[in-house]
């Protein structure tokens, strides 16, 4: 069995987020590359150096200290991985079951791309009550993405540099990059914010400890009502959803272009998930394609599981879901051989309009929708 380092990669720069509107491709780190004040003042009016879109970076290098200190504890690391895994694989059968497809294809080794959460951006519930696990463990937070009419804002976060066995998979594999979104609950109407802020303030320290309740698949609150599930749900699914589902894990992502098999191309998976009777999410059309052309993402549409709420009633909510990417290579690395190309090489980072029809995946118009 042999071991594998990601190649080392380069720092987003600090001076991205007047960028980050459209999309999160990465900037060399600005310690190492030299920026001309005529960069700097381009990037404050907004304007996109030619550099910008083609740097990327899947896992970022932090010297030989650091990684070694993760390795320390990586299997602690991993295991809490796995347990996230192993709640939303019990919650999720579509997202089981396109699993198994998909290894009974593709001899069993199975990369995910990222994981992702949602939360309530209030009372310290919002991002970092989420992140702090991961930045603890060298991930390293990148780009802000911002989804004004969702009142929605996200982070993501790359893995640390850490090897990888070639025959190792899933949490097991190379580590995902972490994406994470929270509810502007401040632009939401003040009874939204009431219910919210009930919940969030019922949940004492539970704040803390985000990741345990992602691993638990508990809620840090009481179990809400009915009514104020469907009192959200009126305003923002995004805010009944996370209501329901707290940190549990909203989706995790194949990484196509890892599979082995006639998969690797996301058509060709799409297809050969419908063929299989699987239903996947149509907001802006079945294969979402960022503006360059680079970032290639599907995904299905939510399982639905009773869940009985406070009052006694029992009804349907919705779950998670199962995401596909696949990141093409970059263009100043085309040339090189097949047998070449590693993660560094392709395009990374995210793109709001492909996560913006992601977020759909929970919706009541996808979950309803009939197959034609």
């Amino acid at each position: 069995m042999m071991l594998r380092f990601p190649a080392p990669s380069l720092k987003s720069s600090p001076l991205l987020p007047s960028l980050s509107s459209s999309s999160s491709a990465f900037l060399p780190n600005s310690r190492s590359v030299f920026i001309s004040m005529e960069t700097r003042n381009s990037m404050s009016l907004g304007r996109r150096p030619n550099w910008v879109s083609t740097i990327s970076a899947s896992s970022d290098h932090h010297g030989p200290n650091q990684d070694r200190n993760f390795r320390g504890g990586e299997s602690f690391f991993r295991s809490i991985l796995a347990a996230m895994e192993t709640v939303y694989l019990k919650r999720n059968p579509t997202a089981k079951a396109i699993l198994e497809l998909v290894r009974s294809v593709d001899d069993d080794r199975i990369c995910y791309d990222h994981f992702a959460f949602r939360t309530f951006g209030v009372n310290g519930h919002g991002i970092d009550s989420m992140a702090k696990l991961f930045l603890d463990f060298g991930y390293v937070q990148r780009e802000e993405l911002r989804f004004p009419a969702k009142k929605l804002k996200a982070f993501w976060f790359s893995p640390p540099n850490v090897p990888y066995s070639d025959d190792g998979g899933g949490v097991n594999g190379p580590l995902p990059r972490i994406f994470i979104s929270e509810l502007l609950v401040d632009q939401m109407t003040p009874e939204a914010q009431e219910i919210i802020e009930k919940y969030t303030k019922l949940s004492g320290n539970g704040k803390m400890h985000a990741a345990l309740a992602s691993a638990l698949g508990c809620l840090t609150w009481e179990k809400p009502s009915y009514s104020d599930f469907q009192q959200l749900a009126r305003e923002s699914e995004y805010a009944a959803w996370t209501l329901v589902n707290g940190y549990a894990l909203n989706h995790a992502t194949i990484s196509t272009h890892r599979l082995e098999s006639h998969l690797r191309n996301i058509r060709n998976l799409n297809q050969f998930i419908e063929e299989n009777g699987y239903k996947l999410n149509s907001e802006g059309g079945c294969l979402k394609v960022s503006p360059d052309g680079l970032l290639l993402q599907s995904s299905t549409v939510a399982d639905s599981a009773s869940f009985e709420f406070a009052e006694g009633v029992t009804e349907s909510i919705p779950r998670s879901y199962i995401e596909f990417a696949e990141r093409l290579v970059l263009p100043q690395f085309r040339t090189l051989p097949e047998d070449k190309i590693e993660e560094i090489h392709r395009r990374d980072g995210f793109e709001v309009g492909n996560a913006d029809k992601i977020f759909e995946s929970t919706s009541k118009d996808q979950l309803t929708r009939k197959v034609a």
